[in-house]
């Protein structure tokens, strides 16, 4: 099922939801359609243009958000699908200090790898066989990768994420594709 960009009244992307919800929205007046995903949704009595982006029409308050969550869609689109040890296609996830030797699963801590990378590494330190990483990691900032690291994702919503750090993101995610 196609997925729907939800902002809130001041245009601050929220989240991503089904079709099926973004429709609930908007039938109830609680949203407005600001773009069209091109399909249309038929019931006895209507024929509806099914949402690509909605956004509410009250302000919703949100409370803190954390550190953008650390799962495996949001690190290849962090990573761009690359293994950052040879460059490679990334298959696997890959802790830099191995956690066996101490090291966390955090962002700083987790890299994208190819399988035989992350074989040949196994629970060594990179200094051990001399190897360095392309680029150091971090977590990733904005608002935009809450969105991008659901793993869905869809042309129209780019000019709604581009004020909230979506095109470092997006360039790194087409750059796999």
């Amino acid at each position: 099922m196609p997925h729907v960009l939800v902002l809130n009244a001041s245009y601050e992307p929220l989240g991503v939801v089904p079709l099926r919800r973004a429709l609930v929205l908007v039938l109830e007046n609680k949203a407005i359609c600001l773009e069209e995903s091109g399909a249309f949704m038929h019931s006895a009595t209507r024929v509806l243009a099914a949402p690509s982006v909605v956004r509410l029409k009250r302000f919703v308050r949100v409370p803190y958000r954390g550190p953008v969550p650390l799962t495996r869609k949001a690190l290849f689109a962090r990573d761009g699908g690359r293994c950052m040890y040879c460059g490679g296609v990334a298959t696997s996830v890959d802790h830099v200090v191995p956690r066996s030797r101490g090291g966390q699963h955090a962002w700083e801590n987790v890299v994208a790898a190819c399988r035989r990378c992350n074989h040949v590494k196994a629970d060594r330190h990179l200094r051990e066989l001399g190897w360095r990483l392309h680029q150091q990691p971090a977590p990733p900032t904005g608002l935009a990768w809450r969105i991008i690291g659901t793993g869905h994702r869809d042309p129209r919503w780019l000019p709604y994420l581009q004020p909230y750090g979506a095109d470092d993101a997006m360039a790194r995610i087409d750059r796999v594709s």
